[in-house]
């Protein structure tokens, strides 16, 4: 049986992830696919991925260190390496007080998104099919930070956890005082001036209530806009050829080449959206409870 070159890269186009872009229309949806039901639950494909992501994540670790040492294996000085780099990042933030009860949370969210943001430029996301509950082949593995309920939940866990760390170790007093408290020396202004600002400062505190609010919406969506985009951008990519109606063997030829660099764009930027949402957690927490420790603050 005779087999093409153009078959051949085809076929290995679509192993590598691009079958999927190759043979879809639609683009990327905006919305996980459902694979299955449990009950009333719905099992969705970038909930399948954030499973075995975490799951990769637990045995990767665990493999590297199975038992710490005082003289650090070569696994150990690995874990050791990513833990100090992160610990000297995060702890002039947040502050040493509430550093370490803060780090599970600040590098947990780290490495969870990284490895959820790189996921998406892996083989076989996106060309591993299945049959749903709609009898609709769907794809399995899809970046779960591409879904916005995975985004919007690892939002919700981090604003409900710095809630927590706010009023354990900063207390209701320090975060009226830093919202809604007159920041000027009252021995330093006329009465009227003093109050005046203090009225201002009341005024802004209500401003700083309603960002608060808005916290969780903005990690929210900047997080799926940045990988969701770059899931289109990489789809748009793999199949230019056939938009500008290139022939079969140019598209091919295109569709293998022309991804490249793109492929290098998003591994920087799943990196950069990682430790953004880091940040934005630790400057959260750092802004209340990081204060009244000397020349560290």
């Amino acid at each position: 049986m005779r087999v093409s070159l153009q078959t051949i890269a085809i076929s290995i186009l679509f192993l590598t992830g691009a079958g999927s872009v190759l043979a879809a229309e639609g683009g990327v949806s905006v919305q996980a696919q459902e694979l299955w039901r449990v009950g009333a639950f719905p099992i969705t494909n970038s909930m399948v991925t954030s499973w075995v992501i975490s799951l990769i994540i637990i045995l990767v670790v665990r493999a590297l260190v199975r038992r710490p040492k005082l003289v650090p294996s070569r696994g150990q000085l690995i874990v050791e390496s990513v833990i100090g780099g992160l610990r000297d990042i995060v702890e002039p933030i947040v502050g040493r007080k509430v550093f370490f009860p803060a780090f599970w949370l600040l590098s947990g969210l780290f490495i969870f998104i990284l490895v959820n943001n790189w996921s998406g430029l892996l083989p076989g996301v996106g060309s591993l099919y299945a049959k749903s509950i709609t009898g609709e082949w769907t794809p399995i593995i899809r970046p779960g930070n591409a879904d916005l309920n995975m985004t919007f939940a690892l939002a919700a866990v981090a604003n409900i956890a710095w809630l927590y760390f706010i009023f354990r170790y900063a207390g209701p007093r320090v975060i009226l005082e830093d919202w809604f408290g007159n920041k000027a020396n009252k021995g330093e202004l006329h009465w009227s001036l003093f109050y005046l600002l203090g009225v201002i400062f009341l005024l802004v505190g209500v401003i700083e209530v309603v960002s608060v609010i808005f916290r969780p919406i903005s990690l929210c969506f900047r997080l799926f806009g940045n990988v969701y985009g770059g899931e289109s951008l990489l789809h748009s990519m793999f199949s230019i050829g056939q938009k500008l109606g290139a022939p079969d063997w140019l598209s091919t030829i295109m569709s293998g080449m022309v991804p490249v660099p793109f492929y290098f764009l998003e591994v920087l930027i799943g990196l950069v959206q990682a430790l953004v949402f880091m940040l934005l957690v630790s400057v959260y927490i750092g802004l209340l409870c990081n204060h009244g420790e000397g020349d560290d603050h």
